[in-house]
């Protein structure tokens, strides 16, 4: 039984900067979790960790294809368990990190992704029934075709909601019906959290920071390579918001305010996702120094005869 950690929680936690000290600890590896870091060109608005520190440390599953290329959580997946086998069979622990809930559970939950292609023509149709009657035009539409995805799916993420239709509509199989078997890689799942006004004071000060070393130039030059603003990859946070200012739309001050309010709501919603009472997951404050629990909690694991530690 392969054995894996799991570091998940909102953004602005400090997932990464634990996940490299447990790594140089253990001999370990990171997996990336994270639907944004795929992106090459996009580092700051990610937060991807900082070139010193995937020196340090072999990080996966970061930089690997380009903003206008189509990227799903099948592909995630499988390149998922490739490089956790990878990392196994070199006698490495691999650390799976990042606060994308889905991408989580399709590694953790064994689920068994329906492979159906991206449709750019559904797609674009889609996309053009949302911009002319609103997000809840189509969200109205997948409570109907599949009440139980759209119970899990932020209304305003229309990305997700497109996605959800379309394989509800090319494959004929409901998007909730990604069957959970059991998993195949045993995982300790270890949650960090803290209080609601000090990750709000968090992550409105990693946003300055964002602004600070270069967010608004980092986008310009993404906008001057030739990526559409409306590509999915450049809807993420902090890019819609800054390509919003720099057409115009909004001065660089409304659009700062704007990326924390969308990141608090973000943040709000990976909650629902990494929920605090899920007995499956070990939570750490992080205000109370949790390296040192956590590896102790990690050793345990690693030398237990038992499938899962919860």
């Amino acid at each position: 039984m392969s054995r894996i950690i799991a570091i998940v929680g909102p953004t602005a936690t400090g997932k990464s900067a634990l996940a490299v000290g447990l790594a140089l600890a253990l001999g370990g590896e990171i997996v990336s979790a994270d639907s944004r870091q795929v992106y090459k060109y996009m580092d700051i608005g990610t937060a991807k960790p900082s070139r010193e520190d995937r020196t340090k440390v072999p990080h996966h599953i970061i930089d690997i294809t380009t903003p206008n290329e189509d990227f799903t959580l099948a592909t995630y997946q499988e390149l998922a368990f490739e490089a956790i086998a990878d990392i196994q069979r070199r006698g490495k622990l691999a650390l799976l990190v990042g606060g994308s809930g889905l991408y989580v559970r399709a590694v953790t939950g064994g689920l068994s992704i329906p492979k159906v292609a991206p449709d750019p023509e559904l797609r674009h149709k889609l996309e053009e029934r949302a911009a002319q009657e609103g997000y809840q035009y189509l969200y109205n539409e997948l409570q109907k075709a599949d009440p139980s995805a759209a119970e899990k799916i932020d209304p305003r993420n229309v990305r997700r909601v497109i996605r959800a239709l379309e394989v509800c509509l090319t494959a004929g199989v409901p998007f909730s019906q990604l069957q959970q078997s059991s998993p195949k890689i045993s995982t300790l799942i270890t949650g960090l959290t803290t209080s609601r006004d000090d990750l709000y004071r968090r992550i409105d000060s990693r946003v300055d920071q964002m602004i600070e070393r270069g967010l608004v130039d980092e986008v310009k030059g993404l906008l001057d390579r030739g990526y559409s603003p409306e590509l999915p990859a450049m809807s993420g946070l902090g890019y819609k918001q800054i390509i919003s200012h720099l057409k115009g739309g909004t001065s660089l001050e409304e659009a700062i305010q704007r990326i924390k309010f969308e990141t608090h709501r973000f943040a709000r919603n990976q909650y629902a996702w990494f929920r605090p009472k899920d007995e499956h997951i070990h939570w750490f404050d992080i205000r109370e120094a949790p390296l040192e629990p956590i590896l102790s909690l990690i050793v345990q694991f690693t030398s237990s005869r038992g499938d899962n530690l919860t």
